[in-house]
């Protein structure tokens, strides 16, 4: 299935104000009924061995630096994969955390398109110093490419 990069279609203001970054990536789907819940907790069932452990290896470099590893932080909520729910619609999932070197979001949208779906996930980040900068240029090449495959997973 093709993923394809779109212009973001969010209010960053309302979503994360300020954010300096955002990116976003669309699939199209025919699964019917899929709602904005289903579809972000299909894109993060089941990863594959490389996404394990590019995660792996960033929660073990960034722990030292005291960063959060998992986005929980010890209070029982409503999580999708490692990311707490911000809010929900059946339309609409956001996800993520703040922390202190950046804060982040993940936005899954569903929308009708004909007799399938189009699902799209738009992330959103907030740097706060020179740390979130740089940890967000290293992570970036490697956002580029969990993301579509994350969302191919959708269409499965």
């Amino acid at each position: 299935m093709k993923v394809d990069e779109v212009t973001p279609n969010v209010d960053s203001a309302a979503l994360l104000a300020g954010a300096q970054f955002v990116d976003a990536f669309r699939i199209a789907t025919t699964r019917p009924g899929l709602d904005a819940r289903h579809a972000a907790e299909a894109m993060v069932a089941r990863q594959p061995r490389w996404i394990e452990w590019l995660i792996a290896l960033r929660n073990l470099l960034v722990a030292p630096f005291g960063l959060k590893t998992s986005g929980a932080d010890g209070t029982a909520r409503d999580m999708v994969w490692i990311f707490p729910v911000v809010s929900q619609t059946p339309e609409r999932l956001v996800a993520g955390f703040n922390d202190e070197h950046l804060d982040f979001r993940l936005v899954v949208d569903v929308a009708a398109a004909g007799p399938g779906r189009n699902v799209t996930a738009t992330t959103l980040v907030l740097t706060h110093n020179w740390f979130g900068r740089a940890y967000l240029a290293v992570i970036m090449p490697f956002h580029r490419l969990i993301v579509p495959a994350m969302l191919r997973k959708v269409g499965d």
